[in-house]
């Protein structure tokens, strides 16, 4: 069992940069893939991006080139630095967690959100 803290969000103007951060505790977080959900009002919660190990990453289609997701493992955090933000980015943001560094089936482990709002 993980237990994740988000942490980063904000305000931001469009076009603007924001770095969110997921604190884990609770297993070994190395044998962990790692993502960030994010559910704005009235739709359906969207994987975002997901990172196994070091430079396995997938991103949802509307945030690739935009989103970077990556970890550190020493730290036992995981990151989403989102650049060129849009207000079609406003949702609250989840880092999520799987029980191992494969991507089967739904998330372990969710922390409790964190808000990002993007004005035009």
């Amino acid at each position: 069992q993980v237990q994740l803290v988000e942490s980063g969000g904000g305000l931001v103007q469009t076009g603007g940069s924001l770095r969110l951060s997921c604190a884990a505790s609770g297993s070994r977080f190395s044998m962990n893939a790692m993502g960030w959900y994010r559910q704005a009002p009235g739709k359906q919660r969207e994987l975002v991006a997901v990172i196994s190990s070091p430079g396995n990453t997938n991103y949802a289609d509307s945030v690739k080139g935009r989103f970077t997701i990556s970890r550190d493992n020493a730290k036992n955090m995981v990151y989403l630095q989102m650049n060129t933000l849009k207000p079609e980015d406003t949702a609250l943001y989840y880092c999520a967690a799987w029980k191992t560094l494969l991507r089967i089936g739904p998330p372990g482990s969710w922390g409790q959100g964190t808000q990002v709002t993007v004005s035009s």
